[in-house]
């Protein structure tokens, strides 16, 4: 197996830019206050404004068990 010059092979520089599914904003790892879902089998994630303004609809895709 070989790496990627100047790093680790199991991990890309790339990969830890994470981007909001719902407006676009981006951040260079994942902050606290950012969400994320599981959608039709894809990982989903949404910054902490979207989050808040869609708190009800996100709420209301829980199972009963959650609450």
């Amino acid at each position: 197996m070989t790496s990627l010059p100047g790093g680790d092979s199991t991990q890309r520089p790339e990969e830890r830019t994470v981007v909001c599914a719902r407006c676009g904003t981006t951040a260079d790892e994942m902050p606290l206050t950012w969400t994320s879902s599981v959608e039709g089998g894809v990982r989903r994630t949404y910054c902490d404004t979207c989050s808040r303004e869609n708190i009800r609809a996100i709420e209301g895709r829980l199972d009963s068990e959650w609450w």
